[in-house]
């Protein structure tokens, strides 16, 4: 399986100085979604990943994306626009066993098509609890992402719960169980939304995509 041209960027390093997060819609049909004029990053991981606290952490608002202690809290594909340049989307998760097969199927479904149909979708944040050991739900959607030819990196995240050697070594796990089935392994960051890591190389990371699409010839 291969990978994608936007996680094998050189590592950036100038970070990007958030000056508005704002949130502009909920819905649950990608065709709804406001129009693809600008580039978007979609953020999402199973249940009680730390998704909402990422968000919170990368935008410098604590209370932008809301966080719960009750798996399932995002229902709904949410955009916030971030300096008027990009949106930031915050989708429902994978994995929920807290929750009915029907809520399950519909939150599958509605991801799959934004997925698929989302022409301004420019790089899926994979979140991974950097706690545990590869795990199948976090698998099958990785392998999903390239079956349909979506761009993504893996962001492993609460690095702060444990030593960063078993950090180290839960990534490493990741990577050796990736390298059966990918050609080339994913571009990879180590967050913790308690100590802000990874703060600077994520929003980095976007700033980078988002001036080289700016330079795209179709965009001159």
């Amino acid at each position: 399986m291969a990978f994608t041209y936007l996680c094998s960027l050189t590592r950036a390093e100038n970070s990007m100085l958030i000056r508005e997060a704002k949130f502009i819609t909920s819905n649950s049909r990608a065709d709804q979604c406001p129009p693809a004029t600008l580039p978007e990053y979609a953020f999402i991981g199973r249940s009680n990943v730390g998704k909402s606290s990422l968000i919170n952490m990368l935008t410098g608002q604590k209370g932008l994306a809301k966080t719960s202690s009750s798996p399932g809290k995002t229902q709904l594909i949410n955009h916030f626009l971030i300096n008027n340049e990009w949106y930031l989307v915050d989708l429902p998760g994978y994995g929920y066993a807290k929750v009915s097969k029907t809520a399950r199927a519909t939150w599958s479904k509605m991801i799959g098509f934004y997925m698929r149909q989302r022409e301004n979708l420019t790089c899926v944040f994979v979140l991974i609890d950097s706690r545990h050991p590869p795990l199948a739900p976090d698998i099958e959607f990785i392998d999903m992402l390239g079956k349909e030819g979506v761009p993504f990196v893996l962001v492993f995240t609460k690095a702060d719960k444990q030593s960063g050697s078993r950090t180290q070594q839960n990534v490493v796990d990741y990577t050796r169980k990736l390298s059966e089935t990918w050609d080339e392994l994913p571009r990879y960051f180590i967050t913790s939304a308690e100590d802000m890591t990874g703060r600077d190389e994520v929003l980095g990371f976007i700033n980078e995509i988002n001036k080289q699409l700016a330079q795209a010839p179709n965009n001159s």
